[in-house]
């Protein structure tokens, strides 16, 4: 198993280390609850330096940037951060990512753990303009810090206002405490909160600088279990989960990020011609109305038939129920209708129910 920077720490913090995408990364410390209740009330502290960081730049970087992803960023100012899906010619999702622009020539794009050797691959073998391509994930540690109380807490280490970075904007060579680091206002929990990119040397000792700044404040370390439940219950999509080879953003409600009166990009026509005939699938929430806890790869039935399966269920500790992503054939992707899920092969009822499940807390 890789191990990141942190690895150390997790285990001298009593995390309970798993391995996950090849990684030995912590699932959990206090557990998934407290930790949970932690990032929606206060603030959590997360590893994500599994993560894979890709380096683009060039006079044309922009311009194959623009030609690779399915969202525009032809209009992204400076210091912003863009999310996008990345797909296929036939529709299918390679991954999704974010792209910091630092200016024309000179972009960072992060992307999943698991998916970082395959994505350089395919945007080394797609290339065709002026621009340079670098895997630079070994160089990159990054820490998460999400929830309500970040800003204050992260405040306490810089003196640049962190006020001023606005939600999916970034700043770079900021000192943190005599670290130096690129600091995003991001994030995968439905929260306010900032990941921080840096050196994988200074990342031990930043992550015990912030856990002690927090300490008033209620920021405790938090793992992957957490991180799951948070970015469920804000409808934020898993790859291999929501979206995949197999699943198009279309399908997956993420439409707002396929700016189709782009000139040219990647999966366009396909994209195109499925929008104009819609989707045979559509993502849909629910929440269960009989007992029992939905789980990736359930079926899904209506009136006798299986209409699709569920992408991701779990018990949602905001909501105190059991809720359910599933992609069903759109035909019955409808609020209010009452749907079957096979839980160990007896049908139980859940409605369908409007997404996101947790209305997201951003700060604008």
């Amino acid at each position: 198993m890789k191990k990141t920077p942190l690895y150390q720490v997790h285990q001298d913090l009593g995390g309970k280390i798993i391995e996950f995408g090849g990684w030995a990364l912590p699932v959990q410390y206090s557990g998934v609850l407290d930790e949970h209740h932690t990032v929606r009330n206060a603030a959590g502290l997360f590893d994500v330096s599994h993560m894979g960081e890709i380096s683009v730049k060039g006079p044309e970087a922009g311009k194959y940037i623009q030609r690779i992803v399915t969202n525009d960023i032809s209009q992204a100012k400076k210091n912003q951060v863009i999310y996008t899906p990345m797909c296929y010619p036939d529709g299918g999702v390679v991954d999704d990512l974010l792209i910091y622009k630092f200016d024309d020539e000179k972009y960072l794009l992060v992307v999943n753990a698991a998916n970082t050797e395959k994505d350089y691959q395919w945007f080394r073998s797609n290339l065709q303009e002026d621009a340079t391509i670098e895997n630079i994930s070994d160089k990159v540690a990054q820490i998460a810090i999400q929830g309500p109380m970040s800003e204050a807490i992260l405040q306490k280490l810089t003196r640049i206002n962190l006020a001023d970075i606005p939600f999916y904007g970034f700043m770079d060579k900021i000192e943190l405490d005599g670290v130096n680091a690129l600091v995003s206002r991001t994030g995968y929990t439905g929260e306010d909160g900032f990941e921080i990119y840096l050196s994988p040397a200074d990342a031990p000792g930043l992550w015990m600088k912030l856990l002690s700044a927090g300490e008033k404040e209620g920021l405790k370390p938090a793992g992957l279990g957490a991180r799951d439940t948070l970015r469920f219950e804000a409808a934020l999509p898993l790859y291999g989960q929501e979206i995949s080879r197999d699943i198009s953003p279309l399908e997956a409600r993420l439409g707002i990020f396929v700016k189709l009166d782009k000139e040219v990009f990647m999966g366009k026509e396909a994209l195109k011609k499925q929008k104009e005939q819609s989707p045979g699938r559509k993502l849909v929430g629910f929440e269960m109305i009989d007992r029992g806890i939905p789980r990736h790869d359930y079926r899904v039935r209506f009136d006798g038939k299986d209409i699709g399966y569920v992408t991701t269920g779990s018990y949602s500790p905001t909501l105190n129920k059991n809720i359910g992503l599933a992609l069903l054939e759109s035909a019955h992707a409808q609020v209010d209708k009452t749907i079957e899920i096979i839980i160990r092969e007896k049908p139980l009822k859940a409605r369908i129910i409007k997404l996101p499940f947790y209305k997201k807390r951003y700060k604008k």
